[in-house]
C-alpha cells in the first residue's frame, strides 16, 4: 500500500517546518561536555575515596628529576584508573543517561543513575581483584573501603550533575530550545488534550507543528485545530514527515488505517529516526513489543522502531563478529576444497553474488559458492516463488504426509552444486556478509528482490531484522513449511530474540548440516 500525497492540503507542510532555535553543533557539544564531565567525576571520586579512606594520604609527589609522579601508596590504585573511567562512562551510556531529546523524569533519571553507578562499582571491584593493577601489584591487597566510598561519592556527584543538567534543559525548553517537532494525527478530544498539554508544558520537550487528519480530507473543515495548522490527511503522512522535518508522530484517532500507518513507519520510521506513539485505545495496529510511558499527564504507548534495544544490538553484533571470524579460520580448508570442486565441475567463477533484500528493505550483494550453470534462466524459480508466497497448493512437490516446498528440478543446478546445497556448504561465503554487517549469524532468510515484490504488507515485517545465515525456519522444518508458516517463525524469532535463542539455533544447525537433510 502506497501513501499518496494529498492533492490540496490546506497548509503546505513545508510552511510549518520547524526551524532550529540553536545551531546543530550545540547538542553534540553538550553531550561531549557531559561525557567529559562524567569522566572527571569518575576520576575525582576515586581520588577522594582514597584520600578519605587513608586519612589524608598524599596522592601525588614531586621529584626534581622526574616531575609529578604517583605517591607509592597510591600507585596500585592509580593503575586501575584506565579501567575505572571507561567502566563508569559505558554504564552511564548503557542506562541511556546521555539522551537529551524528548520527555524525561527526574525520578527515572535518579533510578538509572543508581543502577549505572552500582553496576559500574561492582565491575570495578571485580576488575580490581582480578587484575590487581597488573603484574607489579599482583600481591597487593586493595582496601574495600576505598571502593565503598568511591560508590557513594560517584552516586552523589552523578545524581547532582544530572539534576543540574535536567534543570538547565527545562529552562532552555521554556525558551523554545531543544523541542522535538511533532505531528498529531487526528482532530478529536485526545488530539486537543495532547496539543494543549504540550503547549502548556514546554519542559516536556515537544512542539506540535502540524495536524494530520486520520481520514480523507474534508474540504469544509477549518484550516486550524487548537491553533495548529492542518497540513493534510493520513494518505500524505509520509510526505508530511519529510517536508516538515518532524521527529515524532502521535496518533490519537481510533479510526486510523493500521496498514497505512505501518507502511509509513516502514518508509520513514527507522531510516529518518522518527518516533511513532499511539494512544492506548488504538490497539488495532499495535505490534507485540510496545513501551508504555507518559508525556506530562498523557499516557502514551511508543511503537518500537527497532526490535532490539541498543544494548541487544551491540551484543548480537559482537557475537556475530566473533562467530563469523572463528568460523572463517576453522573452515578455511573447506573453502579451498569446495573452490577446487566447483572449478573442476563447470566453467565459471567460484563465487556467486546476487542482490538480496536486507533489513528495512535495503539491497545488498549476497555471497555464495556458485552451484548453478552460468547464464541460466531464473524464470521457473521466479514463477515458483510467486506461487509459493501466494500459498498455492501446487507448490507442495511432496505429499500431504511429507510436504516439500522446494523446486528440486531446477536445471540450472550443477552436480557439485546439488551436494553443496544438500550440506548447506554453499552458504559459507555469507560469513563475509556477516562481517560486513549486511547479515547476522541468525535471522530470517534473505529474500530475493522479486520475492519481496510478491509480499503482502504483513510479510514485510520479516525485514525488521538483519537476515541470517541460519534461523529458526531452517532448523524447524525448512522445506516442509509453507510460506505463511515460515513468516510466523521469523516473526516469532524477531519478537522473542535472545542470545540464548541464537545459541540454540546455531547448535541445532550443526547436526542438520551434517545429516544433509534436504527437507529439514
Amino acid at each position: 500500500m502506497r501513501a499518496a500525497r494529498s492533492e490540496t492540503p490546506r497548509v503546505m507542510a513545508s510552511e510549518v517546518r520547524a526551524r532550529a532555535r540553536a545551531p546543530r553543533w550545540v547538542m553534540p557539544a553538550v553531550k561531549a561536555a557531559l561525557v567529559l564531565t562524567d569522566a572527571c567525576v569518575a576520576a575525582v571520586s576515586f581520588f577522594a575515596a582514597f584520600y578519605l579512606r587513608e586519612g589524608g594520604a598524599t596522592l601525588v609527589r614531586f621529584d626534581w628529576h622526574e616531575g609529578f609522579i604517583w605517591h607509592p601508596h597510591f600507585e596500585p590504585y592509580a593503575a586501575l584508573l584506565w579501567l575505572v573511567l571507561p567502566i563508569r562512562l559505558l554504564l552511564l551510556a548503557y542506562y541511556d543517561l546521555y539522551r537529551l531529546r524528548g520527555e524525561f523524569s527526574i525520578l527515572e533519571d535518579s533510578l538509572r543513575v543508581f543502577k549505572a553507578t552500582a553496576v559500574a562499582s561492582l565491575l570495578i571491584v571485580a576488575a580490581a581483584f582480578l587484575y590487581r593493577g597488573g603484574y607489579e601489584f599482583r600481591t597487593f591487597s586493595y582496601a574495600r573501603g576505598v571502593f565503598v566510598l568511591d560508590f557513594a561519592l560517584a552516586l552523589a556527584a552523578y545524581a547532582s550533575l544530572r539534576l543540574l543538567a535536567r534543570t538547565s534543559q527545562s529552562a532552555a525548553r521554556r525558551h523554545g530550545v531543544n523541542l522535538i517537532p511533532t505531528l498529531v494525527v487526528g482532530r478529536g478530544r485526545e488530539a486537543a488534550l495532547c496539543v494543549r498539554e504540550m503547549r502548556a508544558r514546554r519542559e516536556l520537550g515537544y512542539r506540535v507543528i502540524g495536524i494530520v487528519e486520520a481520514g480523507a480530507r474534508d474540504a469544509g473543515a477549518p484550516v486550524e485545530f487548537e491553533g495548529v495548522p492542518v497540513i493534510g490527511d493520513i494518505e500524505g503522512l509520509t510526505e508530511a514527515i519529510r517536508e516538515t522535518g518532524a521527529n515524532e508522530v502521535i496518533i490519537t484517532d481510533p479510526n486510523v488505517n493500521g496498514d497505512l500507518l505501518f507502511d509509513v513507519m516502514m518508509r520513514v520510521g527507522r531510516r529518518r529516526g522518527v518516533e511513532f506513539r499511539i494512544a492506548p485505545s488504538l490497539f488495532n495496529c499495535l505490534p507485540r513489543k510496545t513501551e508504555i510511558d507518559q508525556i506530562g499527564a498523557l499516557p502514551m504507548i511508543t511503537l518500537f522502531r527497532e526490535p532490539l534495544s541498543g544494548a541487544a544490538r551491540l551484543v548480537k553484533r559482537a557475537s556475530d563478529i566473533l562467530l563469523a571470524a572463528l568460523a572463517l579460520v576453522l573452515l578455511a580448508p573447506v573453502w579451498l576444497l569446495v573452490a577446487l570442486l566447483i572449478k573442476l565441475d563447470s566453467r565459471g567463477p567460484v563465487f556467486y553474488r546476487q542482490e538480496r533484500v536486507g533489513m528495512d528493505g535495503r539491497i545488498f550483494l549476497f555471497n555464495k559458492f556458485r552451484t548453478m550453470l552460468v547464464g541460466g534462466d531464473d524464470q521457473p524459480h521466479r514463477e515458483y516463488q510467486r506461487k509459493y508466497i501466494a500459498g498455492q497448493p501446487d507448490t507442495n512437490l511432496g505429499d500431504t504426509a511429507r510436504p516439500v516446498y522446494k523446486l528440486h528440478t531446477d536445471p540450472r543446478v550443477t552436480r557439485v552444486g546439488r551436494v553443496l546445497r544438500r550440506l548447506s556448504l554453499d552458504e559459507l561465503p555469507q560469513l563475509l556478509n556477516v562481517l560486513r554487517g549486511d547479515m547476522s549469524i541468525v535471522g530470517p532468510r534473505p529474500p530475493i528482490p522479486y520475492e519481496v515484490e510478491s509480499y503482502a504488507l504483513r510479510h514485510r515485517k520479516r525485514l525488521d531484522m538483519k537476515p541470517g545465515l541460519t534461523g529458526l525456519w531452517q532448523v524447524s522444518g525448512r522445506n516442509r513449511l509453507s510460506f505463511e508458516e515460515m513468516v510466523r517463525l521469523d516473526l516469532f524469532y524477531i519478537e522473542n530474540w535472545s542470545l540464548l535463542l541464537d545459541l540454540k539455533i546455531v547448535l541445532r544447525t550443526l547436526p542438520v548440516m551434517l545429516r544433509g537433510d534436504d527437507a529439514y
